[in-house]
């Protein structure tokens, strides 16, 4: 069922859906980015149309709403445990891009399908929807036609945004019947409507299909022991990194009274690998960086049978050493073609 909508009749439609549902879409805010006297755009909790930047890319990702930075699990004292309240007391609609819903696929994958499911991920993750933003072309880093990422219909409403107005393509009954509503009150019309979606990019990434393990011997990860400064940006925006450690907060001198937390974690900082004993598996930010790799492009796949990365390009926007993941994964053809020659 698709609709044409004016921004008035848009707002309508959101400010029924708030009554239930918080709505997070990608947020401009002002003074906010890297660098001196520029934005940022990262998601936050929008109420009208005017709030939302849907035509731009946002340079973080989703996924907080999901899986919050800084996340508190429970509360303990000397003889009891309270479980957290849930950050939200609502469900959820979150505005995203097709590369960004195929991100949750792999976030659902790694906290509800590995393993006992998280039940903190699982109470954050009941009840929410998916509003499709249409991509009409791919951003400059973007490779999500080589991931193939740049199509999905696995969504409740599907949305283009014109000059003149909103198509939406609508799945979802609830949206369906206010949407009905609003027909026979605004004589809207219902319209066929395709949401958009990118043929292709402008950077191409090919992974090569003979990649295996053997790549970890290949010279180029030398290169990035010395460019990575293990900031660990690149994690912190990429929608799929899902890992995350723990933080016991004490409110009195004794220990026995404070919260655990839950804190996001990147596999490229210091001290990710530290083990007891004063050991480290990676201390090399090119052992790092190869480990990151590999994980995005041949562990996930051979479990799962589709990559990890989503070709978002937000870690190549983001690195202040400027390194290229697109470009890392263009080189594992070279790299093993090397370890072949070398045996």
């Amino acid at each position: 069922m698709g609709y044409k909508l004016n921004e008035r009749e848009f707002n309508q439609l959101l400010g029924e859906l708030s009554e239930k549902y918080l709505i997070y879409a990608p947020k401009v805010f002002v003074g906010k980015g890297r660098f001196s006297d520029t934005d940022c755009i990262r998601y936050d909790k929008v109420k009208n149309v005017e709030d939302m930047e849907l035509s731009l890319k946002s340079q973080y990702s989703f996924k907080e709403v999901l899986n919050p930075v800084s996340e508190t699990l429970f509360y303990f004292t000397e003889d009891s445990v309270k479980e957290a309240d849930m950050p939200r007391n609502k469900g959820a609609i979150i505005f995203l891009r097709s590369c960004d819903l195929h991100a949750v696929e792999r976030m659902d994958e790694m906290y509800l399908n590995n393993g006992p499911k998280d039940y903190y991920y699982k109470r954050l993750r009941d009840n929410i929807h998916f509003v499709l933003i249409g991509c009409s072309k791919a951003f400059d880093s973007c490779f999500c036609v080589d991931m193939g990422t740049n199509k999905s219909d696995n969504y409740d409403i599907g949305l283009n945004v014109r000059e003149d107005g909103y198509e939406l393509d609508v799945k979802w009954d609830e949206a369906k019947d206010i949407l009905g509503k609003m027909a026979k009150e605004n004589s809207l019309k219902e319209e066929d409507v395709t949401v958009d979606f990118v043929k292709e990019t402008t950077t191409r990434v090919s992974i090569p299909k003979n990649l295996s393990y053997d790549v970890s011997k290949s010279k180029i990860w030398e290169e990035y022991a010395g460019r990575c400064i293990n900031c660990g940006r690149c994690n912190f925006v990429c929608p799929t990194c899902t890992c995350f450690t723990m933080q016991d907060v004490y409110y009195d001198a004794n220990g026995k009274v404070g919260e655990r937390r839950r804190v996001w974690a990147s596999c490229m900082v210091d001290g990710y690998t530290d083990v007891a004993g004063g050991g480290s598996y990676r201390k090399n930010n090119g052992e790092r960086m190869r480990f990151k790799t590999l994980h995005k492009a041949l562990d996930y796949r051979n479990r799962t049978g589709y990559n990890m990365c989503v070709g978002c390009g937000r870690c190549d926007d983001i690195c202040p050493e400027y390194i290229s993941f697109s470009n890392i994964l263009n080189k594992l053809d070279t790299a093993m073609k090397e370890v072949s020659a070398n045996g």
